[in-house]
């Protein structure tokens, strides 16, 4: 089965333009990539979602992940408690639904 890895972004008022220009552009040559998504789930509110042969691809990838994210890190809120201005969650899948 895949790893994926979600990332949880939330986008300063007025730059959602800035931050979908800059991830529209994103290239991703990683070894295990497979596929990603950008889902906006409210007002500049979006989840990253891709798909890899292994998490552990998606752990390897890291470096060149944290590269693009440097693109458009001004254009995103810190979430606190920590976390900075990503989300992020990696593991492998467990159950796939048909």
């Amino acid at each position: 089965m895949s790893g994926y890895n979600v990332v949880r972004f939330t986008v300063k008022e007025g730059m959602d333009d800035q931050f979908l220009s800059a991830n529209s552009k994103l290239s991703f040559n990683s070894s295990g990539f497979k596929n990603a998504h950008m889902i906006k789930t409210s007002d500049h509110n979006y989840c990253f979602i891709a798909e890899w042969d292994s998490a552990s691809d998606s752990i390897n990838a890291e470096e060149s992940m944290i590269a693009m994210l440097d693109s458009f890190r001004d254009t995103l809120e810190d979430h606190g408690n920590g976390k900075g201005v990503t989300d992020f969650i990696v593991g492998d899948e467990v159950i796939e639904y048909h």
